[in-house]
């Protein structure tokens, strides 16, 4: 029997899948907002090698997206990334050395919230969460919890346009475990 990726401890995606303009899904548009922070382990430490993939509806409430986030370069066949000008929905990014990620994006239409799926060492299985863009009272997820466990899923707005969402994956004694989902 050979080993599955599922069953092996990563990371495997650290070449291929981080793209160009990953982590900017509407290049140059005013509207924009920056969505930052960082990936914390257990321990409380900064995990420098995680992967967040960010899934959200269009400015429009439109969940189609465009393409583009995987273009390729005609010539090389290479990766060329997005085409600068239109919205896909979809972006990609990787931590740097210290933990942190920061994603450029326009506020999605008709849901409250942006979509997450974290890759990370030590992980067998990636993670799904949400980044609410503020605090969203009738939301049957946020409903669904208590008020610190909610938390977890709430964008801290730091400046007009900023918004901070740190990912904690485990509890470390101090800050709560982000708020994973399940899908079945």
């Amino acid at each position: 029997m050979t080993v599955t990726p599922s069953q092996t401890v990563g990371p495997f995606y650290g070449y291929a899948l981080p793209f160009p303009g990953g982590a900017d899904l509407a290049p140059g548009h005013p509207g924009a907002i920056t969505v930052h922070g960082y990936v914390y382990d257990g321990a409380g430490a900064p995990v420098p090698d995680a992967l967040l993939e960010f899934w959200q509806a269009g400015p429009d409430g439109s969940r189609a997206g465009a393409t583009g986030s995987m273009r390729r370069d005609p010539v090389t066949g290479a990766v060329a990334g997005r085409d600068g000008v239109a919205f896909t929905g979809f972006g990609r990014v990787a931590t740097d050395p210290d933990g942190h990620y920061t994603l450029r994006t326009l506020p999605p239409g008709g849901t409250p919230y942006l979509g997450v799926c974290v890759f990370a060492r030590g992980l067998l299985h990636h993670l799904y969460t949400r980044v609410y863009l503020e605090s969203s009272p009738g939301d049957p997820v946020l409903s669904g919890l208590t008020a610190e466990r909610a938390a977890t899923l709430i964008a801290t707005p730091e400046r007009p346009g900023v918004l901070r969402f740190d990912v904690r994956l485990q509890y470390d004694g101090t800050h709560e475990e982000t708020v994973f989902l399940a899908f079945e």
